[in-house]
């Protein structure tokens, strides 16, 4: 019986996968994107990641995609051809979504934020600020019509830190994480105390300066790779939702596929 859904979020950093039996989320996984992955690895991945699981990839009756990396779409396409036997419903222009993008220009709205909002308001009446934690830090905002407004972007916090391990001659390479205290005494202390509460302080920022416009006041609902750790330390993060974009490619895909 083909009864599985599975959902394939591409980022730039993570490829996250998710498998849904109607609308329960079984299992889910995080990889590293491997952007030159070819279609027989990708397909290897997959069913090592069932078997661990103890799912059979031969009950999944179809597949659903967002991704903005666009050189691995076509592996993504043709690996599900190959072990699914049918193209992936991937999200983009002519994709129903339920959602009105109210942006300058509609086509450069990312498909993952898309989903972000679409998975959003099935829990949550808007208006909303969503922040998405990858390899940019995205704030976006869902209007009390349900409309898509767009928002910020700023890099992320494993690139700042990535960035000064490459351009400063005397700093390591440190893992993202809440240092001991504020106040660091050693390079690596002192370099997760400006990562970690300095993009706490910037998400706390823009988010205060979005709701002063915002009414009525909107829930603010965090996910992706550092919503987790930067949540506790926030001061307008309500809420967080680990797999909003898995849940938004469930919803997308009952819109579209019968």
């Amino acid at each position: 019986m083909r009864d599985l859904l599975l959902v394939i979020d591409v980022g730039n950093t993570n490829i996250v996968l998710g498998v849904f039996e109607g609308d329960s989320l079984l299992v889910h996984w995080r990889l590293t994107s491997g952007h030159r992955r070819t279609e027989d690895e990708m397909a290897a991945f997959i069913s090592q990641l069932f078997s661990l699981a103890g799912l059979d990839t031969g009950r999944v009756m179809d597949v659903a995609v967002s991704c903005v990396v666009p050189p691995a779409l076509p592996v993504i396409t043709g690996f599900c051809r190959k072990m699914f036997g049918r193209d992936p419903l991937v999200v983009g222009p002519g994709v129903k979504t339920g959602v009105t993008i109210n942006i300058d220009n509609p086509k450069e709205a990312g498909a993952d934020r898309i989903v972000n909002a679409v998975a959003a308001l099935e829990k949550y009446d808007p208006p909303l600020i969503l922040v998405d934690f990858g390899t940019a830090i995205t704030i976006d905002v869902v209007s009390a019509k349900a409309e898509y407004m767009w928002g910020a972007i700023v890099p992320g916090a494993r690139l700042s830190l990535n960035a000064l391990y490459h351009h400063a001659a005397r700093l390591p390479e440190v893992e993202f994480s809440p240092p001991p205290s504020v106040i660091g005494r050693n390079t690596v202390h002192s370099m997760q105390s400006g990562a970690y509460y300095g993009y706490t302080g910037l998400v706390d920022g823009i988010v205060e300066r979005m709701k002063k416009i915002i009414t009525p006041k909107p829930k603010v609902i965090a996910t992706g790779g550092e919503a987790e750790l930067i949540a506790p330390a926030s001061s307008t993060i309500e809420i967080v939702e680990e797999n909003l974009t898995l849940e938004g490619l469930r919803v997308i895909y009952k819109k579209n596929r019968k």
